[in-house]
């Protein structure tokens, strides 16, 4: 009898253990909350964002000011260029981290000449020296059209940059030496909507993949593109469903590609190569703030920015307040926990099994006693 009662008090205390451990992978399915940054920055307007995976912070631009800040995951603000020698009108879009060279890129706006363009690299390390400053500019484009806009990097320390007025991809070397990828006529075989915002806005976001080619969006047509890196050719991602003003893009290791527009962040997978593509998710974004980028974080969470950009182009605003903020897919969390389920599952499988022995061992044991 001591030995049942030992066995009967073995079971229990099993029993309360996988409990205490299905509450435990339950909790952090269901509890965690997306992480959220708040910083402030007076009349900043921040139209890019960029992670630096080596620092362990967020990069912004400015739309008013030729500033590059770092924002902690806490929401500290910390001042990395502050380039005086730009004109005063000058401003940073588009901005992305070589963590091969060392180095940050940003495309510089001149609002009094927009369509005077330039792309200025700055060591990423202190105190942050100006390596070059290359003007892009494209003279078909009309003097007023803004064009350079974004930019992404590839593991040679090449940069290309989009140009939203006139449909076409500069590469610029290591060295700063910049001339024209793609002026691919698919760029213009589709009718841009008609948008106050966005009709006179093409090329805009653009992601390098390591298999040798580039991700566009275009923001008047909706459109993605798939661009060889070395010949500059292109053509149209074929899509289940149509994406509305397509801006700031950004690739995740596992080849999810993320695109955000002020209302939505798409979710978007290939499985050959980017001949077609495939939305299997999107995630409604606050339209009020404005979010133009999305960048992969740490541990590869996803984080827009919330950047209120239309109240800075509007100019009627003096804001100081701007936030980071995480966003998950309803899909993917959903997978998640089913395999957490399931892990839960075997586990209680094994215990049911190990139970069944031990009351076969039990069992035999009595009737030896007997």
């Amino acid at each position: 009898m001591g030995f049942s009662r030992i066995m009967s008090f073995t079971i229990t205390k099993s029993i309360l253990i996988v409990t205490a451990i299905f509450s435990f992978f339950q909790a952090p399915v269901s509890a965690s909350s997306p992480h959220v940054i708040n910083f402030r920055s007076p009349n900043l307007y921040p139209e890019s964002l960029a992670y630096d995976p080596t620092a362990q912070h967020f990069i912004v631009g400015s739309l008013n000011h030729p500033t590059l800040l770092a924002i902690s995951d806490a929401g500290v603000v910390n001042t990395l260029v502050n380039d005086q020698s730009l004109p005063d009108t000058s401003s940073f879009l588009g901005v992305t981290v070589d963590i091969f060279h060392h180095r940050l890129l940003a495309v510089v706006y001149n609002r009094s000449d927009p369509s005077n363009g330039a792309l200025a690299a700055y060591d990423s390390r202190a105190p942050h020296t100006r390596l070059f400053l290359t003007t892009l500019h494209d003279p078909a484009s009309s003097p007023t059209a803004a064009g350079a806009n974004d930019v992404t990097v590839d593991f040679s320390g090449n940069a290309f940059v989009t140009n939203s007025a006139s449909n076409l991809i500069w590469k610029v070397d290591r060295d700063g030496k910049a001339s024209v990828l793609s002026k691919s006529k698919v760029f213009n075989k589709t009718a841009a909507v008609p948008d106050m915002l966005h009709s006179s806005c093409g090329l805009n976001g653009i992601a390098y993949c390591t298999k040798g080619y580039l991700l566009v969006a275009q923001s008047n047509t909706g459109n993605l593109y798939k661009v060889d890196d070395e010949e500059g050719t292109a053509r149209k991602i074929r899509l289940n469903r149509e994406l509305t003003a397509p801006d700031g893009i950004a690739l995740r290791r596992d080849g999810v590609l993320l695109v955000v527009s002020q209302h939505k962040l798409y979710f978007i997978k290939s499985d050959d190569s980017w001949s077609e593509g495939v939305v299997y998710d999107e995630t409604a974004l606050d339209s009020e703030s404005f979010a133009t980028s999305v960048t992969v974080g740490a541990e590869d969470r996803v984080y827009v920015l919330y950047g209120h950009l239309k109240e800075g182009i509007l100019g009627n605003s003096q804001r100081d307040e701007f936030s980071i903020l995480e966003v998950r897919s309803e899909d993917e969390s959903a997978g998640e926990a089913v395999w957490v389920y399931v892990l839960i599952g075997f586990g209680l499988i094994y215990f049911l099994i190990w139970r069944f022995q031990m009351r076969q061992l039990f069992t035999n044991m009595n009737k030896k006693i007997a």
